[in-house]
This record gives C-alpha cells, sequence and structure tokens, in this order.
C-alpha cells in the first residue's frame, strides 16, 4: 500500500468517526483552538468528560467539512477556519456549551465560533446565549415545582374521596359535581275564555 492510500485511508477513519459521532449528538460546538495549548487541550477534554456524556476533540477543518456534508449539521461550514475544535453532546442539547463556558475564564483564548442545537444554526453570541440555559434536569425540576402545590391538594382530594368509601364518596362526589344550568321555566298555559257566538239578528 502506498503512502497516498495510507494517507487516503486515515482520513477516511477520522470522518468516519466525525460522522458517527454526529448521528448521535443533539448539539455540537465549533469552538476557535488558536493558542490552544496541548495540556489546556487535555484539561478540557478530561472535564467535559467527567461533566457529562459530552466528546471533545480538535479536527482538521476539511475532515469536519467532509463530515457534515447533507447533514443537519451542514450550516457550520461557513465557520469552518483557523483552528477548530467540536464538542458534541449526546443527552442534554445545551449540555456542551454550558460546560465549554464555564472554562473560557480559565482558558480566554478558547472561543465559541457556532453550534447547532436540535438542527438550528447558532453563531458565537447566540451560542454564549445557550450556555447559559440551565440543564433540561434542572428546568424539569422548576417545572414540576410550580406544579407542586395545586398537584398536592388535588392528591389530598382524591386520598380523602377514598378513605371515606363508596357509601360516603358517592354524596361528596355529588355535592362537588357542577351544577347544570338551570332549565328554563315551560311557560304558563293561558286560559283563553271561549267568546258566545253572536245571535243572528232578527
Amino acid at each position: 500500500m502506498t503512502n497516498l492510500e495510507n494517507n487516503r485511508q486515515a482520513k477516511q477513519v477520522v470522518v468516519n468517526e466525525l460522522k458517527d459521532r454526529l448521528s448521535r449528538a443533539k448539539s455540537v460546538v465549533l469552538l476557535d483552538a488558536c493558542g490552544l495549548t496541548v495540556a489546556q487541550d487535555t484539561t478540557l477534554r478530561t472535564a467535559l468528560r467527567k461533566a457529562g456524556d459530552i466528546d471533545y476533540k480538535v479536527y482538521k477543518n476539511t475532515m469536519i467539512n467532509f463530515a457534515v456534508e447533507g447533514t443537519e449539521f451542514e450550516g457550520l461550514k461557513p465557520y469552518l477556519e483557523g483552528p477548530t475544535a467540536v464538542a458534541f453532546s449526546y443527552e442534554d442539547a445545551t449540555a456542551a456549551a454550558a460546560q465549554v463556558s464555564k472554562h473560557l475564564k480559565a482558558m480566554p483564548v478558547l472561543e465559541f465560533k457556532a453550534s447547532v442545537v436540535e438542527g438550528i444554526v447558532y453563531d458565537a453570541d447566540a451560542t454564549k446565549a445557550i450556555a447559559d440555559i440551565p440543564p433540561r434536569d434542572v428546568l424539569i425540576a422548576k417545572l414540576l415545582g410550580s406544579f407542586k402545590s395545586p398537584l398536592s391538594s388535588f392528591a389530598r382530594v382524591i386520598n380523602a374521596i377514598a378513605e371515606k368509601g363508596p357509601s360516603e364518596a358517592a354524596p361528596a362526589a355529588e355535592a362537588a359535581a357542577p351544577v347544570p344550568a338551570a332549565e328554563e321555566a315551560a311557560p304558563e298555559a293561558v286560559s283563553v275564555e271561549e267568546t258566545p257566538a253572536e245571535e243572528p239578528a232578527e
């Protein structure tokens, strides 16, 4: 096998790896890795893996360009300039941007380029805004918390009815049932006196 063939095969391996990650990702974040040291790159990769189901790696733009072709991530092509690192998030769509954002102060050379979150392309500024969105589990907890009081009241009512038993629950249920609109009273029958027939004139 020639060196050229070896080179092509190596590139295909990278493209296949990218395609596999893209096929499973809910979001992809592109980062400007210019000036990022090997030590910083390793630290960031380790931190993202520990934070959740996130992959991070520096790729050549040509490889990314081939991999995104014909996919929902194709809109990232205009942002493939300069050294590019890619973060893939497989569970929480906002996790990659949020986790990277935590390390921006410690690594000022690292910057957002763009992202695709659930099929929508965002530029650097919009990606920063996405990074501030709380994780999905936190949002769900807040939503459930807003319903906690009404649900608790409803549960208490159901339990009370269940404890009373069928004989006592029926009247309670009837009392709680909405009262139907009153039926219109039927008009009273009007008595019409018969008018006596006029006697024929003599």
